[in-house]
């Protein structure tokens, strides 16, 4: 089949075209996002490949029905970014890649929790400059500290099995309990527990309405004091400019962001000479106690190779008329 695949990177031209060797698709990369001024190049390919920045709006999906695309594939596991009832009406197929390495994920937000809590960004900066002065670099120990985790599913259960490996206290929320986040030991938490005792919060949960802005200006009042906060799931899930504002009265005691609610126009490119013109970006850039990293939270060999793998297995299974095992419906 012919695919379009949108903001192709070097590394998704490189591992989608090992997948593909022996399925032998026709593979068209654009290194522009999909958009809805970018949406015609799209003309004659049956399968339009995007990632977690590419618009498929209503007004996008039309262009593509128009244009012959009958199914999209997405190379990623969120998929707010795709009107589902549109491509429905159009009588397009959405396919996602359900799993790849829970791993990935959840060592990059421990990496970003040990990052924010002992200063590694700072005392590295300080190194370079031969200042080996402690001073401000102190951070505190994880063991029994009280971890809560945002959603519960694999990544979540994963990063539960690291912070209970270093003798956390680890307490959950999510819509949907999970036996497995129970059986390595942690627990749900009661009402209200979540502010009143996590000394860290993680967020794994996927951003759909209902979790838009869950933490906000209320939920951070309520959360304890100096509490770290960590978000590699989407960045949708944090209000930003609450965020700063709990950041500047103490009340957030650190951030480590993978990911941002304006990411689409910054992040998967390099702006290193340009002015960034995203003043609230800027603003979290300027506080000592936060670390953004651009999205990379999914970003090893084997994650990308299992990502690549799935989605060309989707288009095969849709060029062959077989069910599609990743599809996504609306409820």
């Amino acid at each position: 089949m012919k695919v379009a695949v949108f903001s192709a990177k070097r590394y998704d031209r490189e591992f989608l075209n090992v997948a593909n060797a022996s399925a032998g698709h026709q593979l068209r990369y654009f290194d522009t996002p999909l958009d809805v001024e970018s949406a015609a190049l799209a003309t004659g390919y049956e399968v339009v490949c995007i990632f977690v920045n590419d618009a498929a709006n209503a007004e996008v999906l039309k262009v593509l029905a128009a244009g012959g695309t009958r199914l999209i594939a997405l190379r990623c596991t969120g998929f707010n970014n795709v009107d589902l009832k549109t491509a429905a009406d159009l009588g397009l197929k959405v396919v996602r890649v359900v799993t790849y390495s829970p791993h990935s994920v959840a060592e990059h937000a421990v990496s970003l929790l040990q990052a924010i809590n002992r200063k590694i960004h700072r005392a590295y900066n300080r190194t370079r400059d031969s200042n080996f002065e402690l001073d401000g670099l102190m951070g505190f120990d994880l063991h029994g500290k009280t971890v809560a985790v945002v959603g519960t599913g694999k990544i979540g259960c994963v990063f539960t099995k690291i912070m209970l490996g270093f003798g956390c206290e680890v307490i959950g929320y999510d819509k949907y309990p999970s036996e497995t986040f129970l059986a390595l030991g942690a627990r749900y938490a009661e009402p209200g527990e979540i502010g009143a005792k996590a000394d860290i919060i993680s967020l794994h949960c996927p951003l759909t309405p209902e979790t838009h802005h869950i933490v906000n200006a209320d939920t951070l009042s309520r959360a304890k004091r100096g509490a770290l906060l960590v978000n590699t799931s989407r960045g949708g899930l944090v209000d930003t400019e609450a965020a700063i504002e709990a950041l500047k009265s103490g009340q957030l005691g650190g951030l480590a962001l993978d990911v941002y609610e304006q990411e689409a126009d910054l992040f998967f490119r390099d702006l290193s000479s340009t002015i960034i013109a995203d003043d609230v970006f800027q603003r979290l850039l300027s506080f000592p106690n936060v670390i953004v990293t651009g999205h990379q939270a999914f970003f090893t060999q084997e994650a990308i190779t299992t990502i690549c793998e799935t989605t060309i297995n989707s288009v095969t299974q849709f060029a062959n008329g077989q069910p599609l095992t990743d599809e996504i419906k609306i409820a």
